[in-house]
């Protein structure tokens, strides 16, 4: 399964349209899903977690309920999929989890582990790759796109940094499984670095 996770308004759904294009070419079965999201469980779970006008929820009903949306996704779609021979892509997974809710909300490590090793059940990515932008250039471009902010597109800034701060230091602790794109490049230019990451792990 590929992953495209990192900074709002950092190109994950151009991203994920050109990965899907580019798989289709090299005669791949895909599959693009999302997270929170991707099961009607969790389309429903989303609208709670991202919805502006729930901005009472405390922080660890926020993790349990990504953590729910995350195992119903594993055991509806994204291992079913697998299975029957297709390349799974899914926008968000576990790494914004530990982001978000760990290094931008401050909830413990050890608690968001212990969920997400339940929810995935031992499942994990082959690669995530973390698009890397200013979240302050990433809230202009989700304005320029005409569309109002989601819950946690709402949070100050000083959050959305320690977000994009969890993801460096995941990649960094993890360069086997992780793989970071300067997502203020041409898109091209991001396209192009990303087929390099996808023509390796076809090869492997």
């Amino acid at each position: 399964m590929i992953v495209c996770d990192g900074s709002n308004g950092a190109g994950k759904s151009t991203l994920i349209k050109s990965i899907e294009g580019y798989l289709k070419s090299k005669k791949q079965k895909v599959l693009v899903t999302r997270e929170p999201g991707g099961t009607p469980i969790g389309e429903g779970i989303r609208h709670i977690l991202l919805n502006p006008d729930t901005p009472e929820m405390c922080d660890t009903t926020e993790l349990m309920l990504f953590a729910a949306a995350r195992a119903q996704h594993i055991q509806e779609k994204i291992l079913p999929n697998i299975q029957d021979g297709r390349i799974v892509i899914c926008d968000r997974f576990d790494s914004a989890t530990v982001s978000f809710q760990h290094y931008a909300r401050g909830l413990p490590l050890s608690l968001i582990n212990q969920l997400n090793e339940i929810a995935l059940d031992g499942f994990r990515p082959d690669i995530t790759i973390i698009l890397d932008l200013d979240p302050l250039i990433g809230l202009e471009r989700v304005k320029l796109r005409g569309e109002g902010l989601d819950r946690l597109e709402k949070q100050d800034m000083e959050f959305l940094n320690r977000a994009r701060d969890g993801y460096l230091k995941q990649a960094e602790n993890d360069p086997e499984h992780f793989a970071i794109i300067d997502a203020s490049q041409p898109i091209k230019k991001v396209e192009s670095d990303v087929f390099d990451i996808l023509d390796k792990l076809l090869m492997s």
